[in-house]
C-alpha cells in the first residue's frame, strides 16, 4: 500500500511477520488456551460465511447502533494490514471475537484492542481472557510498547476482567468525533 513502507506487521510466525525494530519479539505463536478453560482462540485468516454469520449474531451483543458487517466488510478486516481479528471458538462454535489493532506511530509501535465481544450465553467462562491473553501475545511478540482498550463504566464485569489480565487504568479523557452520515 501507497506510504505505508515496505513492513506488514502481520500476526507473528507467519512469513510476513517482522517485529517492530529494536524490538525484543520472539518468533513464536502465543497460547489462545488457557487451564481449565475449553476455548480455542484463533486468528481469522480469511472471511467466510461462518465468520460472517457469527459476527452478525455477536456484534448486537455489543452494540446496538453498530450495524454487523456484511461479507466485504469482513474481507476488508480481515485483510487490513493493522487489524488481527481473533475468533474463540468452544465445541467448535464461535462464541467470541476481538480485534487487535497494531500500528507505528512517531512514539513507538502501539496496538489497541477493540469490539471485544463474547456471547452471552458464554461469558464467564474465560473466554474474554483466552482472546484477551491471546492479543497481547501477538502485540507483545510484534514489538508493539503498549496495548489499550476502552470499556465502558457500566461493564463491570469486562473492568473486573481487564485488571485481572493486567490492564491498569489510565487517567486520560476520551474525545469521539462522529462524521454527519446520511440516513443516520
Amino acid at each position: 500500500m501507497p506510504g505505508h513502507g515496505s513492513q506488514r506487521y502481520a500476526p507473528p510466525g507467519g512469513p510476513e511477520f517482522r517485529p517492530w525494530p529494536g524490538s525484543c519479539a520472539r518468533r513464536r505463536q502465543p497460547s489462545g488456551s488457557l487451564p481449565g478453560v475449553s476455548v480455542d482462540v484463533e486468528v481469522v485468516q480469511e472471511a467466510s460465511d461462518e465468520v460472517a454469520g457469527a459476527l452478525g449474531r455477536l456484534v448486537p451483543q455489543l452494540s446496538t447502533s453498530a450495524q454487523p458487517p456484511d461479507m466485504a466488510a469482513v474481507q476488508r478486516i480481515v485483510s487490513s494490514q493493522a487489524t488481527t481479528l481473533l475468533a474463540a471458538r468452544q465445541d467448535g462454535k464461535i462464541v467470541g471475537f476481538l480485534a487487535l489493532v497494531m500500528f507505528p506511530i512517531p512514539t513507538g509501535f502501539r496496538a489497541w484492542i477493540e469490539d471485544v465481544i463474547v456471547d452471552e450465553a458464554a461469558r464467564g467462562q474465560g473466554i474474554g481472557e483466552a482472546l484477551s491473553r491471546k492479543a497481547l501475545g501477538i502485540a507483545e511478540a510484534a514489538g508493539a510498547r503498549t496495548v489499550d482498550l476502552t470499556t465502558r463504566p457500566h461493564r463491570e464485569a469486562a473492568g473486573r476482567l481487564y485488571e485481572r489480565v493486567g490492564f491498569a487504568a489510565r487517567s486520560t479523557r476520551v474525545y469521539r468525533y462522529r462524521f454527519e452520515r446520511p440516513g443516520g
